[in-house]
């Protein structure tokens, strides 16, 4: 394989690492539920992604096909963000708890 594909594979898993890292840290950390759902969905997915683009790249370098990679993005892209909205729209049908804003509304002039 040649260096620069060693290189981008290298980087990709390095990113997809710390997307991960970074949407579990959030789920960890963040006050509410609403919050602790924003982490995993956004970065997590990032970073899986990145990760299943590396083993693309990496596995069309050696001559196969990377078709499970393929399906494995599909599905990941399609299946985080509408069970994210599902629970997101059950927690607000039972009324979950949220936290206020600590340096008062953003959006207000």
């Amino acid at each position: 394989m040649e260096t620069a594909i060693e290189w981008l594979v290298a980087a990709l898993l390095l990113l997809g690492s710390l997307f991960a890292l970074i949407g579990s840290f959030g789920l960890f950390k963040l006050p509410d539920f609403y919050m602790r759902l924003h982490g995993p969905t956004k970065a997590t997915t990032l970073g899986v992604g990145s990760l299943v683009l590396a083993s693309m790249i990496y596995f069309s370098t050696t001559g196969e096909v990377g078709l499970h990679e393929l399906l494995i993005t599909l599905f990941l892209f399609i299946t985080a963000p509408t069970s994210a909205c599902m629970l997101a729209k059950a927690a607000m049908q039972v009324h979950a708890a949220r936290v206020e804003r600590t340096r008062g509304e953003p959006w207000e002039q």
